[in-house]
Protein backbone atom coordinates (compact mmCIF):
# COMPACT_ATOMS: atom_id res chain seq x y z
CA UNK A 1 0.00 0.00 0.00
CA UNK A 2 2.23 2.69 -1.24
CA UNK A 3 1.20 5.88 0.40
CA UNK A 4 -1.20 3.93 2.61
CA UNK A 5 -2.94 5.90 5.29
CA UNK A 6 -2.91 3.95 8.55
CA UNK A 7 -6.39 3.16 9.78
CA UNK A 8 -7.59 2.89 13.33
CA UNK A 9 -7.18 -0.79 14.06
CA UNK A 10 -8.08 -0.63 17.72
CA UNK A 11 -10.47 -3.30 18.93
CA UNK A 12 -11.67 -1.31 21.92
CA UNK A 13 -14.97 0.52 21.97
CA UNK A 14 -14.57 4.30 21.97
CA UNK A 15 -14.53 5.54 25.52
CA UNK A 16 -13.88 8.78 27.35
CA UNK A 17 -11.72 6.94 29.88
CA UNK A 18 -8.54 4.97 29.26
CA UNK A 19 -8.57 1.27 30.07
CA UNK A 20 -7.97 0.46 33.74
CA UNK A 21 -4.65 -1.22 34.53
CA UNK A 22 -6.26 -4.58 35.35
CA UNK A 23 -8.38 -4.46 32.19
CA UNK A 24 -5.26 -3.63 30.14
CA UNK A 25 -3.44 -6.62 31.68
CA UNK A 26 -6.37 -8.91 30.85
CA UNK A 27 -6.51 -7.52 27.31
CA UNK A 28 -2.78 -8.10 26.78
CA UNK A 29 -2.87 -11.60 28.30
CA UNK A 30 -5.80 -12.53 26.06
CA UNK A 31 -3.93 -11.38 22.95
CA UNK A 32 -0.80 -13.26 24.00
CA UNK A 33 -2.69 -16.48 24.68
CA UNK A 34 -4.71 -16.11 21.47
CA UNK A 35 -1.50 -15.69 19.46
CA UNK A 36 -0.07 -18.88 20.99
CA UNK A 37 -3.31 -20.83 20.55
CA UNK A 38 -3.81 -19.69 16.95
CA UNK A 39 -0.23 -20.67 16.12
CA UNK A 40 -0.63 -24.07 17.77
CA UNK A 41 -4.22 -24.97 16.89
CA UNK A 42 -5.20 -22.62 14.06
CA UNK A 43 -7.59 -19.70 14.06
CA UNK A 44 -10.51 -21.90 15.12
CA UNK A 45 -8.85 -22.56 18.50
CA UNK A 46 -11.24 -22.67 21.44
CA UNK A 47 -12.02 -19.20 22.80
CA UNK A 48 -12.90 -20.76 26.14
CA UNK A 49 -9.44 -22.33 26.28
CA UNK A 50 -7.80 -19.01 25.38
CA UNK A 51 -9.70 -17.28 28.20
CA UNK A 52 -8.79 -20.04 30.68
CA UNK A 53 -5.10 -19.87 29.75
CA UNK A 54 -5.19 -16.10 30.15
CA UNK A 55 -6.63 -16.56 33.64
CA UNK A 56 -9.96 -14.89 32.89
CA UNK A 57 -13.53 -15.97 32.26
CA UNK A 58 -15.08 -16.19 28.82
CA UNK A 59 -17.21 -13.13 29.65
CA UNK A 60 -14.03 -11.07 30.09
CA UNK A 61 -12.80 -12.24 26.70
CA UNK A 62 -16.07 -11.19 25.07
CA UNK A 63 -16.02 -7.81 26.82
CA UNK A 64 -12.68 -7.09 25.15
CA UNK A 65 -13.34 -8.93 21.88
CA UNK A 66 -17.02 -9.39 20.98
CA UNK A 67 -16.26 -12.19 18.50
CA UNK A 68 -13.47 -14.33 17.05
CA UNK A 69 -12.75 -11.90 14.20
CA UNK A 70 -12.21 -9.04 16.67
CA UNK A 71 -9.70 -11.17 18.60
CA UNK A 72 -7.96 -12.22 15.38
CA UNK A 73 -7.78 -8.59 14.27
CA UNK A 74 -6.03 -7.68 17.53
CA UNK A 75 -3.62 -10.62 17.29
CA UNK A 76 -2.57 -9.79 13.74
CA UNK A 77 -1.84 -6.08 14.21
CA UNK A 78 1.93 -6.58 14.44
CA UNK A 79 1.95 -8.59 11.23
CA UNK A 80 -0.30 -6.02 9.56
CA UNK A 81 2.11 -3.22 10.49
CA UNK A 82 5.01 -5.25 9.08
CA UNK A 83 3.17 -5.84 5.80
CA UNK A 84 2.32 -2.14 5.53
CA UNK A 85 5.94 -1.20 6.26
CA UNK A 86 7.09 -3.66 3.61
CA UNK A 87 4.74 -2.13 1.04
CA UNK A 88 6.25 1.29 1.72
CA UNK A 89 9.76 -0.12 1.31
CA UNK A 90 8.80 -1.66 -2.03
CA UNK A 91 6.98 1.45 -3.30
CA UNK A 92 10.15 2.80 -4.94
CA UNK A 93 11.62 -0.52 -6.11
CA UNK A 94 13.20 -0.50 -9.56
CA UNK A 95 11.14 -3.48 -10.72
CA UNK A 96 7.50 -2.67 -9.82
CA UNK A 97 6.11 -6.06 -10.87
CA UNK A 98 8.72 -7.91 -8.82
CA UNK A 99 7.97 -5.60 -5.88
CA UNK A 100 4.27 -6.42 -6.11
CA UNK A 101 4.90 -10.16 -6.22
CA UNK A 102 7.40 -9.92 -3.33
CA UNK A 103 4.76 -8.17 -1.27
CA UNK A 104 2.13 -10.75 -2.18
CA UNK A 105 4.64 -13.40 -1.11
CA UNK A 106 4.95 -11.69 2.28
CA UNK A 107 1.17 -11.97 2.67
CA UNK A 108 1.31 -15.68 1.81
CA UNK A 109 4.05 -16.16 4.42
CA UNK A 110 2.02 -14.32 7.07
CA UNK A 111 -1.18 -16.21 6.28
CA UNK A 112 0.76 -19.47 6.48
CA UNK A 113 1.76 -18.82 10.09
CA UNK A 114 -1.76 -19.55 11.34
CA UNK A 115 -3.85 -22.43 10.02
CA UNK A 116 -7.22 -21.03 8.95
CA UNK A 117 -6.10 -17.42 8.58
CA UNK A 118 -6.15 -17.44 4.76
CA UNK A 119 -9.73 -18.73 4.80
CA UNK A 120 -10.77 -16.09 7.35
CA UNK A 121 -9.18 -13.29 5.31
CA UNK A 122 -10.90 -14.51 2.16
CA UNK A 123 -14.24 -14.46 3.97
CA UNK A 124 -13.60 -11.04 5.52
CA UNK A 125 -12.99 -9.49 2.12
CA UNK A 126 -16.68 -10.12 1.34
CA UNK A 127 -18.08 -9.28 4.78
CA UNK A 128 -17.98 -5.59 5.62
CA UNK A 129 -19.24 -6.31 9.15
CA UNK A 130 -16.23 -8.48 10.03
CA UNK A 131 -13.63 -6.99 12.38
CA UNK A 132 -11.02 -8.49 10.03
CA UNK A 133 -11.99 -5.83 7.49
CA UNK A 134 -9.73 -3.62 9.62
CA UNK A 135 -6.87 -5.84 8.42
CA UNK A 136 -8.16 -6.27 4.88
CA UNK A 137 -8.76 -2.62 3.98
CA UNK A 138 -5.25 -1.29 4.71
CA UNK A 139 -3.75 -4.31 2.93
CA UNK A 140 -6.01 -3.64 -0.04
CA UNK A 141 -4.94 0.01 -0.15
CA UNK A 142 -1.25 -0.89 0.11
CA UNK A 143 -1.54 -3.49 -2.62
CA UNK A 144 -3.47 -1.13 -4.87
CA UNK A 145 -0.58 1.34 -4.74
CA UNK A 146 1.97 -1.33 -5.68
CA UNK A 147 -0.30 -2.68 -8.42
CA UNK A 148 -0.94 0.78 -9.86
CA UNK A 149 2.80 1.45 -10.07
CA UNK A 150 3.40 -1.91 -11.77
CA UNK A 151 0.60 -1.21 -14.26
CA UNK A 152 1.91 2.28 -14.99
CA UNK A 153 5.34 0.80 -15.74
CA UNK A 154 3.72 -1.48 -18.32
CA UNK A 155 4.89 -4.63 -16.51
CA UNK A 156 1.42 -5.71 -15.33
CA UNK A 157 -1.75 -5.96 -17.42
CA UNK A 158 -4.27 -3.18 -16.93
CA UNK A 159 -7.19 -5.55 -16.29
CA UNK A 160 -5.68 -6.98 -13.09
CA UNK A 161 -7.44 -5.82 -9.90
CA UNK A 162 -6.07 -5.75 -6.37
CA UNK A 163 -9.14 -7.61 -5.10
CA UNK A 164 -8.42 -10.49 -7.47
CA UNK A 165 -4.75 -10.52 -6.45
CA UNK A 166 -5.56 -10.61 -2.73
CA UNK A 167 -8.06 -13.43 -3.24
CA UNK A 168 -5.48 -15.28 -5.33
CA UNK A 169 -2.84 -14.72 -2.65
CA UNK A 170 -5.13 -16.07 0.07
CA UNK A 171 -5.97 -19.03 -2.18
CA UNK A 172 -2.24 -19.76 -2.58
CA UNK A 173 -1.80 -19.61 1.20
CA UNK A 174 -4.79 -21.92 1.64
CA UNK A 175 -3.41 -24.38 -0.94
CA UNK A 176 -0.02 -24.36 0.81
CA UNK A 177 -1.74 -24.95 4.16
CA UNK A 178 -3.52 -27.98 2.71
CA UNK A 179 -0.23 -29.37 1.28
CA UNK A 180 2.26 -29.24 4.17
CA UNK A 181 4.36 -31.97 2.49
CA UNK A 182 5.13 -29.59 -0.41
CA UNK A 183 6.96 -26.58 1.09
CA UNK A 184 7.74 -25.16 -2.38
CA UNK A 185 4.10 -25.02 -3.51
CA UNK A 186 3.48 -21.38 -2.54
CA UNK A 187 6.61 -20.19 -4.39
CA UNK A 188 5.65 -22.15 -7.51
CA UNK A 189 2.14 -20.72 -7.47
CA UNK A 190 3.46 -17.19 -6.96
CA UNK A 191 5.79 -17.63 -9.96
CA UNK A 192 2.79 -18.72 -12.02
CA UNK A 193 0.98 -15.61 -10.77
CA UNK A 194 3.87 -13.44 -11.91
CA UNK A 195 3.68 -14.92 -15.39
CA UNK A 196 -0.08 -14.36 -15.49
CA UNK A 197 0.25 -10.72 -14.47
CA UNK A 198 2.43 -9.74 -17.41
Amino acid sequence: MAGAIPVDTSTEQPSARPMRADARRNHDRLIGEARRSFAEHGTDASLEDIARRAGVGIGTLYRHFPNRDALMNAVFQDALCSLLDRSRELAAAEAPCRALVDWLGAIVTHAGEYRGLAHSLMSASRDETSALVQCHLPLREAGAGLLRRAQESGSVRGDVSIDDLLQLTNAIALAAEQSPDDPELADRLLRLTLRGLK
